[in-house]
């Protein structure tokens, strides 16, 4: 019974937080991204006074993540197929997808670099004190032929109930070249399937802006959630590992793409950084890239003044591209990690192959579930490293994953803001906070 009234008195005191942050949204008018700020610390309070009492607490967060997820897939299919609809001209949706596929692969590089050089530089692993679970079985990893079949659609229904974003996305295109190629011969009889889709985009525009509006209390209970089932016994062994594991990836997420942003899309990163805080904020909450994109679009289209279109591209195509922190820095930290508990000799040649393996495969391992693991274990099975000792950092690797969605989106984020600026789509008013943004109060 006691149990049930900590539960209680904790869903109690989140009930009090989420009037605070209401009365604030509502009679103080306070900025979307500082009310998720506050609900972060707010989310602490509650899960550090409550320990192991989330219950009540996480099921906000949880319905949350649901909502979110449930509208990902027709928020894709008529975003893609309407902006690239929008942008017609065939030479400029080229440009456009080249970009934002290099941008994206360029961060997992990038990623995978810094990690190998600080990974190496500390030593990381070495001196550790663990045998290699006897009773792993190795994640199984696609064949290149699987890895190419899995994106392309099969079975929408079954695409949309599995959240597998890809084929969805891949369909989404082959409708709006379709469309492009008929609309110059037939353009009387596609306008309504046009109509269609326009409306479409209006309305799920207008549903995520709904749901976006109550993420500051999702984030506040899956905070609360996080924090309350955390056990510090189990950390301490491999707490090098996960300190440097969210070093690097702020070092991504803030050096690397910050001087991206200042040198190649010549912007102020600092404004870049407070127009995307509320995506990474609810990417480093729900730990899923995918559930993040609505949000991530918002803030890009409506903070940082990047056309609807090219947003919604970038931000979809991120989701399950480049991926630099579960594509580059988390396969390759695992892997030095293993290399020095071991003792494998390693040359600086094959070292640097490590970074190599991890570009390739994040671009080989688009689309499969449990992105982080594959992209490790297929990162392993090239390099010729036991693909058991991934286990080893299992108890710290959904503690990491938080850094690593939260750098995922960013870098995303990044990308798209690069790909705008550089194409002539970045309205630089908006991105300086210099000009209204029309329904910004939506959130």
């Amino acid at each position: 019974m006691s149990v049930e009234i900590l539960d209680l008195a904790a869903l109690g005191l989140t009930a009090v937080f989420f009037a605070l942050l209401y009365y604030l949204h509502k009679k103080k008018h306070v900025d979307f991204g500082v009310r998720t700020i506050l609900a972060v610390g707010l989310g602490l309070i509650v899960g550090l006074a409550f320990k192991g009492h989330h219950v009540y607490v996480a099921a906000v967060g949880t319905v949350y993540a649901h909502v979110v997820s449930a509208v990902v897939i027709p928020l894709l299919v008529f975003s893609i197929i309407s902006s690239i609809t929008n942008l017609g001209n065939s030479v400029r949706l080229k440009n456009i997808g080249l970009k934002t596929v290099f941008f994206l692969v360029l961060n997992t590089f990038f990623a995978s670099l810094i990690t190998l050089v600080a990974g190496v530089a500390t030593n990381i692993g070495h001196g550790v004190q663990y045998e290699l679970a006897t009773d792993y079985t190795a994640k199984e990893v696609p064949t290149f032929v699987d890895t190419v079949i899995s994106l392309f659609p099969q079975n929408l229904a079954s695409h949309w109930a599995n959240g597998e974003v890809v084929p969805i996305v891949v369909f989404s295109i082959l409708v709006a070249i379709s469309y492009n190629k008929l609309v110059v011969k037939k353009p009387e009889e596609v306008a309504p399937f046009k109509k269609f889709i326009d409306a479409g985009d209006l309305v799920m525009g207008r549903v995520v802006s709904y749901v976006i509006s109550f993420t500051p209390y999702a984030v506040l209970s899956l905070i609360a959630r996080a924090v309350s089932r955390s056990s510090p016994a189990d950390l301490v062994p491999l707490l090098s590992v996960l300190v440097l594991a969210y070093v690097l990836c702020a070092i991504q997420a803030f050096v690397v793409e910050g001087a991206l942003i200042k040198i190649v899309g010549k912007l102020d990163p600092v404004q870049f950084f407070k127009g995307v805080w509320p995506a990474g904020t609810v990417a480093f909450t729900s730990q899923s890239s995918v559930g993040t994109i609505p949000v991530t679009v918002n803030q890009l289209t409506k903070k940082l003044g990047v056309n609807e279109d090219v947003a919604a591209f970038g931000a979809s195509l991120g989701a399950n591209l480049g991926m630099p922190g579960c594509a580059g820095i988390w396969p390759t930290l695992l892997a030095v990690f293993t290399i020095h508990l071991l003792g494998i000799e390693y040359t600086p040649v094959q070292y640097a192959f490590l970074v190599v393996l991890a570009v390739v495969v994040s671009i080989g391992t688009v689309g499969v579930p449990g992105t982080a693991t594959i992209t490790a274990t297929a990162l392993f099975a090239a390099a010729g490293l036991p693909v058991e000792a991934i286990i080893l950092l299992s108890p710290i690797s959904s503690i990491v994953d938080m850094a690593r969605t939260a750098t995922n989106v960013v870098g995303a984020a990044a990308a798209t803001t690069l790909v705008a600026a550089t194409e002539g789509q970045l309205d630089e008013a908006v991105y300086n906070g210099e000009a209204e943004v029309p329904a910004a109060e939506a959130v």
